[in-house]
This record gives C-alpha cells, structure tokens and sequence, in this order.
C-alpha cells in the first residue's frame, strides 16, 4: 500500500474556537492548580492532538456509514469491539496461514477492510491520512486559559453533591490553531470520504474535546490551501516532482502540484465515493472472512 509512491494531498488552514474548549490533559496532581487542566506543548501554549481531530472525524463519517449500509462491518466496523471489527485477531490468523506471499496477503487483508480504516488506519494497515498536532496561532493567544467550575448535582436533594465540585480549564473562544495534513496513495472514493469529513469540520457539525453538550469545543475548519499531485503510473511527473522539491522552500506551490481549490477534483473524488458506495451496498458482504473469499 505505501511500498509505491503513488499520489499526495496537502491540506493545510486554520482551526478556531468558537465556543470554549476542553482537550483534557487528565486529573492534575499539582497541589495548586486547576483540578483537569487542558494538554499544553513544553511552552505551556494549548495544543490539539492531531488525534483528537482525527478521531472526532472518523467517529461522524463511520455514523454516516451506518445511516447508509447499516452495521454491515464489512464496509464500517466498529474499532471498539473486536467482534464487530472488519477483519478481527481469529480472521486475521487465518488469512496468515493461508497466505504465504507478502503482497497476496496484503490484498487479501485490503479486500475484506472496512472503508473508514483504509483512510483512518486499524491495528493491520497504517493511516494513508496523517494530521500533525495543532498549534496555537501566536497572535490569537494571550497566554491565559479560562477557569471554569463543575459539580455533580445530587438527584435527591437537587443540590450538589458532596465532594463533586471540581473546576476545569478552557482555551477561550477566538483561539485560532495551525492544521496541516497529508494523504498519501488514497483512492478517489477515500478521498471523497475525507472531502466529507474535512467538510463537517468547515461547518461547524463535528464538536471536539470534553464539555460538548455544555456547548463547549465548537470549533470552525478555513482551509487555506489543498494541493494534489498525482504520479501514479508516471515516473516522469514523478522526476520532474523531485526536481521542483529540492530546488523550491517549503511554503512554494509547486508546478507539479495540482490547487483542488481551483479544479472539480473534490466533486470528482466525492462521486466517486457515492459510486463505490451503491456498488457495496448491493454486495452481500456479511459470511466471515474466508482465505478464497
């Protein structure tokens, strides 16, 4: 799967809070301090585990999934559950014994994966779509975190409860955080998957971090720039790539790059995945994985 460089998008834009959030770091020990303080990087600046972004993407498309083919795990399996993965340990052993040959292996472990995990990743093939940890934008960050109280409310009394009062940090709304991504060697119904996702993120529809029904971890996507280059059966576009890599800075838009921004490729990738979808969907792909399957 990644053994041939085959095709490459960068995406790279802005992440802002809207509302507070809360990407907890998990309970303090520090005598003095909040009680569940937010992750930091080594500078004390608030920081987004790429993922955190990832895993609230991947949960809204798997949804999306189910609302389409159901609890087919097939085409979405549920990374919680052994049982309910699209390949689980038992399967996987048997598929190892029955196949000595690395590369009909792997098409064989390809051909019974669930779509979210050919873009996302699962515990047999790695991530095609990899997001760096978000940093905050220096201007929008004044260095000062926001102090919020929480309590467990007694059902009884309707007062609160006993040793529940608990404070918590936030990053203020208006924070702005850097996002760069890359997808290596994904086909085009993959990609029109992460069009989709990339698209909740841009409306506001995908909540991260802790404190969502509190209203908080709105956050809004602006995507500056999204480049495609694709070289698959080509070594020559491939070459002239390599050339333009060595000899350009890190911020250029290169020749060989193609602006998603400016063509249909978004259109293009996002019907190719509605196409693979009705095509699965009239699949039974429910009988246990067999080796000759």
């Amino acid at each position: 799967m990644f053994d041939t460089f085959k095709n490459r998008l960068e995406i790279t834009g802005v992440l802002t809070t809207i509302t507070a959030l809360r990407i907890s770091a998990g309970r303090s020990s520090e005598p003095i301090g909040s009680d569940l303080p937010v992750i930091k990087d080594s500078l004390g600046n608030p920081l987004i585990p790429g993922s955190s972004f990832k895993g609230a993407m991947r949960s809204r498309l798997e949804s999306f999934l189910r609302g389409i083919v159901g609890n087919n795990r097939k085409l979405v399996a549920n990374p919680a559950i052994e049982d309910e993965w699209s390949i689980t340990s038992q399967e996987m052993k048997q598929l190892k014994d029955a196949y000595d040959d690395d590369q009909a292996l792997t098409e064989a472990i390809l051909q019974h994966t669930d779509l979210p995990s050919l873009l996302f990743g699962s515990p047999w093939i790695a991530s095609k779509f990899q997001v760096r940890d978000l940093t905050v934008v220096p201007d929008t960050w004044f260095g000062q975190y926001q102090e919020r109280d929480g309590v467990a409310i007694d059902r009884d009394t309707e007062t609160a409860a006993d040793g529940k009062l608990y404070d918590f940090q936030v990053v203020p709304a208006g924070t702005q955080f850097e996002f760069k991504a890359v997808v290596e060697n994904a086909e085009d119904y993959e990609l029109g998957l992460l069009m989709i996702g990339l698209h909740q993120f841009e409306t506001e529809q995908i909540p991260l971090g802790g404190g969502r029904s509190r209203g908080l971890g709105v956050v809004k996507l602006d995507i500056d720039k999204m480049y495609w280059l694709d070289v698959s059966n080509n070594p020559e576009k491939l070459l002239t790539y390599l050339q333009e890599l060595v000899n350009s800075n890190s911020s250029d838009k290169l020749p060989s790059y193609q602006d998603v921004k400016e063509s249909n490729l978004k259109q293009d990738w996002t019907n190719s995945l509605i196409h693979y979808l009705r095509e699965n969907q009239a699949k039974t792909q429910t009988t246990e994985v067999t080796p000759n399957s």
